[in-house]
């Protein structure tokens, strides 16, 4: 099957009605517009007070939020962009491809840091604030970088190198597998995929028991260290999801031919946006110092209750 010919074969397949189309953008754009709100209070209430950005494990968090924020707006904007325009340019769904790729990827190796640094703080408190520094934590998210451009740009390069320089001129259906498909990139992909899934499963196991166990014997703040560890590795769960979505689409195309829009709005849903929407949950609702700010900030109150 040609190129175009597969494209076409993914937009159909891909092709709902008016209706269930309309609903299923509403209510993707709703979600990702109130998450964004709330993430840029969070950014916001970050940049306006000391107390956060001079501690590892806000900048952490933060770092977070910020790839969130790009990540749910390339997500949307391709979503709505498959039942709009159907097909765009080649080079500028590369382009938003490889910046998707490089915030999916970037969300569980921040969690298993700041599964780390939780881990200090709690077992190690007398010498969280000598290991855990502001330029330690720096120089972590610039690792997490790195390791990820190892990971996504090679996918670049072998299209650059495979495919004809018609390819970025020409108009396709914006998926990964149409953007970079050549098959050597699905099999790097699943590689790369199962190295991340043993290397942060095993930090985020190690480092949470550690802390059940210590929060076990704790005398304060038992319930809400409890809940928070609960919380991460929910959010890590749905993060780490997103490595097998391919497997997992083709596996409920499958099994639901008849209901295959719905079973990948569906996976879109728990994959994309529900990730998205912990964070804030952690950070913004159950944390005391960013609650007093945020309220303030998205109530547009002149100070903080």
């Amino acid at each position: 099957m040609s190129m175009s010919a597969a494209n076409l074969t993914v937009v159909v397949q891909y092709r709902d009605s008016f209706s269930k189309a309309v609903a299923k953008n509403v209510i993707v754009v709703v979600l990702g517009l109130s998450i964004n709100y709330i993430n840029v209070g969070l950014i916001h209430t970050f940049c306006k007070h000391q107390i956060f950005y001079t501690n590892p494990r806000y900048i952490l968090f933060i770092h977070l939020v910020v790839n969130d924020m790009i990540q749910m707006t390339l997500s949307l904007s391709m979503f709505i962009i498959s039942y709009t325009i159907y097909r765009i340019n080649a080079s500028v769904c590369c382009t938003f491809i490889l910046i998707a790729l490089f915030m999916t990827e970037n969300t569980p190796l921040n969690l298993a840091c700041m599964a780390m640094e939780c881990y200090i703080a709690i077992c190690f408190p007398l010498r969280h604030v000598q290991i855990c520094t502001v330029k330690r934590t720096l120089m972590l998210i610039g690792l997490i970088w790195t390791t990820t451009m190892l990971s996504v740009l090679p996918d670049l390069f072998i299209t650059l190198a495979t495919v004809p320089l018609d390819f970025f001129h020409s108009r396709i259906f914006c998926l990964r597998k149409t953007a970079f498909p050549n098959p050597i990139i699905l099999e790097k992909r699943n590689t790369t995929y199962i190295l991340y899934l043993v290397i942060v499963w095993f930090v985020i196991f190690y480092t949470f028991f550690k802390i059940l166990s210590t929060a076990k014997t704790a005398s304060s703040n038992t319930k809400k260290a409890r809940n928070t560890i609960i919380l991460h590795g929910f959010q890590l769960l749905l993060c780490v999801t997103s490595y097998v979505t391919p497997q997992l689409q083709d596996s409920l195309m499958q099994w639901f031919p008849e209901h295959s829009t719905d079973s990948l709005f569906a996976v879109y849903l728990v994959v994309q946006i529900l990730p998205r929407a912990i964070s804030p949950i952690i950070y913004g609702i159950r944390d005391k110092s960013f609650k007093k700010y945020l309220k303030m900030y998205l109530l547009c109150s002149t100070s903080p209750q």
